[in-house]
């Protein structure tokens, strides 16, 4: 009893002030020590600082639930202008001998690359699915008694978009392979979409567009291509009139990162200087933060786009009597604010000074590809009584979540659905 006290004590300190690595290195200097990690929602799940062992269930409980929403893998860009639209001004300058040594070298390297997005824009990558293939073994390594068990009932469900059907299906396979005996579900349908990918009401629209003066802003501040066109173009001049150098930077940036995405060796981070990488990423975070944060710029208002997902993880939880998982396959724009939303450690956190986000609010740590939130319920051992917990992963590490701890990480499911629940109605209490 003594020692449940102490933790819980704990666990109430790390809701209030949650650990991360924010609080030991600032973005600057994680972004100069691991550069993958300026591509923002481009990073690579493995290119992720290593993960820190779980806590073991508190006496007297086991796992018996899983409810999960996972982002599909790395992916090929989306648009054939994101690979083309750089490529033809190195072609452009090539063609008038505008282009340098170095800038020769890097459109050789974007003309070799850009036969394999041919039909494939926006495709799950190889990377992708070995990221997927990762997840699904540790979920049965981590949580045996529930992908083990015999018969278990695994029912996994995805957006329409074939990368995310295909991250399913790939993680999937490795509960399968696991255990021959799981009787998995797949299904993929216009009719889930409400909750996997739920429309914004008006209201959100609305709230999203009072950000969009901060966001043209801050692409003019942190923007810097001076160095950049040097290096790439042999006349300053004709690079002048001939160059959009702010969006130039800035397409070569997202190749450079969605790179991450691929098994090649083709390196376009190493063409910036770690100052011009921590400043192109800043725009992204602040950009993430005010389309799907709490942000007090845009009325705290925009993770609530995830209202309908929130409900169907309760009223699922809510039905089920036997051990068993819910697996769901999405986006991005559904895990970040969803995380916020649930207030998973520091993710829901309000921020009024945007120059200060980074010090406080990193979207790295919250949206890899294939980044993904796992809600893990434990009830007492048979012949034990209790109530029923439920803890949090964030990409597969333990997160505070917004009420007292049982015994941190470990949260009484009263409690917290208790609380959701009270946030969403006050919410659409707005709305209608």
């Amino acid at each position: 009893m003594k020692r449940n006290r102490i933790a819980g004590i704990v666990g109430l300190l790390l809701c209030l002030f949650p650990l991360s690595s924010t609080a030991q290195k600032s973005a600057y200097e994680e972004i100069a020590a691991n550069r993958f990690l300026c591509g923002s929602n481009h990073l690579d799940y493995d290119n992720y600082p290593a993960k820190t062992p779980l806590t073991p269930a508190p006496k007297g409980y086991e796992p018996y639930y899983l409810t999960h929403y996972g982002r599909h893998g790395a992916r090929w860009l989306l648009g054939d202008g994101e690979y083309s639209g750089p490529m033809n001004v190195l072609r452009k300058a090539a063609e008038q001998d505008k282009l340098s040594a170095k800038g020769a070298e890097v459109l050789k390297q974007l003309e070799k690359f850009y036969p394999t997005t041919l039909k494939r824009l926006g495709d799950l990558t190889t990377v992708g699915e070995r990221q997927h293939h990762g997840i699904g073994r540790r979920m049965v390594r981590n949580f045996p008694e529930i992908f083990k068990r015999r018969n278990v009932s695994i029912d996994a469900r995805s957006t329409v978009v074939v990368r995310c059907i295909l991250s399913m299906t790939a993680e999937c396979e490795e509960l399968a392979a696991a255990n021959p005996t799981a009787r998995i579900h797949n299904d993929v349908s216009e009719a889930f979409q409400y909750y996997l990918n739920a429309p914004w009401p008006k209201l959100l629209g609305e709230q999203n567009r009072r950000g969009t003066s901060i966001r043209q802003e801050n692409r003019k501040r942190w923007t810097h291509p001076e160095r950049l066109m040097s290096v790439l173009f042999t006349d300053e001049e004709w690079a002048k009139d001939s160059v959009d150098a702010n969006g130039f930077m800035r397409s070569l940036f997202y190749i450079a990162n969605n790179m991450q995405s691929h098994d090649t060796d083709i390196d376009l981070l190493s063409l910036f200087t770690n100052e011009e990488l921590y400043d192109l990423w800043r725009i992204k975070n602040v950009d993430w933060y005010l389309s799907y944060g709490a942000a007090p710029q845009t009325g705290r208002v925009m993770p609530f786009s995830q209202a309908a997902l929130l409900r169907n993880i309760i009223q699922t939880a809510d039905t089920v009597r036997n051990v068993q998982a819910t697996l769901r396959f999405g986006h991005e724009v559904c895990v970040l604010p969803l995380a916020c939303l649930l207030e998973l450690g520091d993710c829901g956190i309000s921020v009024d000074n945007l120059d200060e986000l980074d010090q406080k609010w990193r979207n790295y740590n919250i949206f890899p590809m294939a980044c993904n939130i796992q809600l893990v319920f434990y009830r007492p051992t048979k012949g034990k009584t209790g109530e029923i917990l439920v803890k949090a992963l964030l990409n597969e590490r333990e997160m505070s979540l917004p009420v007292a701890p049982y015994s941190y990480p470990y949260y009484r499911w009263h409690d917290l659905r208790g609380y959701y629940l009270k946030k969403l109605n006050d919410f659409e209490a707005k709305l209608y």
